[in-house]
């Protein structure tokens, strides 16, 4: 199953649309996951014409979305358990927040964003995936966002734009 992973796109004030980069990559989505700070259910609705989407809410959303969406959300995709967090709030890192979200579920993979810092990494047997952002690469040199491919097994790549 190939899933487009996205975080941070904080639109309407980030951009007006969603970037061709990304937009091209929807296109062979069987799934799209996004992190938190959509800012605007916009963004959604134009999700959802390309495949399925799921989604948590961030730290800066309309009052639409805050309805809409969980604040942290675990899936099962091929048998592997999948969580998802933003990854904002106070004390530790937004890595170990997220990661400590999910401590007692057996996540096989967490996605969070917050940070617009892509990572990838395993910490204990947890593979910890933030995509960046594909509108809003503050102090980073490249917008970027992350392909999922999930089978038997789990394979991760970042698109850098």
């Amino acid at each position: 199953m190939k899933i487009i992973v996205t975080s941070d796109t904080h639109m309407p004030k980030k951009g007006t649309q969603l970037p061709f980069r990304l937009m091209k990559e929807l296109e062979t989505a069987e799934l799209i996951i996004h992190a938190g700070d959509w800012s605007s259910m916009r963004v959604y609705d134009t999700l959802q014409q390309y495949a399925p989407v799921k989604g948590v809410c961030g730290n800066i959303e309309s009052n639409e979305i805050l309805k809409k969406l969980p604040s942290k959300e675990l899936l099962t995709i091929n048998g592997f358990r999948i969580g998802i967090v933003h990854g904002h709030g106070e004390k530790k890192t937004t890595e170990r927040r997220a990661f400590d979200t999910f401590f007692d579920e057996d996540a096989n993979a967490i996605i969070f964003g917050h940070s617009h810092i892509p990572l990838l990494r395993y910490f204990k047997k947890t593979l910890l995936l933030n995509p960046g952002s594909p509108t809003d690469k503050r102090t980073q040199p490249y917008y970027s966002f992350a392909t999922l491919q999930i089978d038997d097994e789990i394979n991760t790549e970042f698109i850098f734009f």
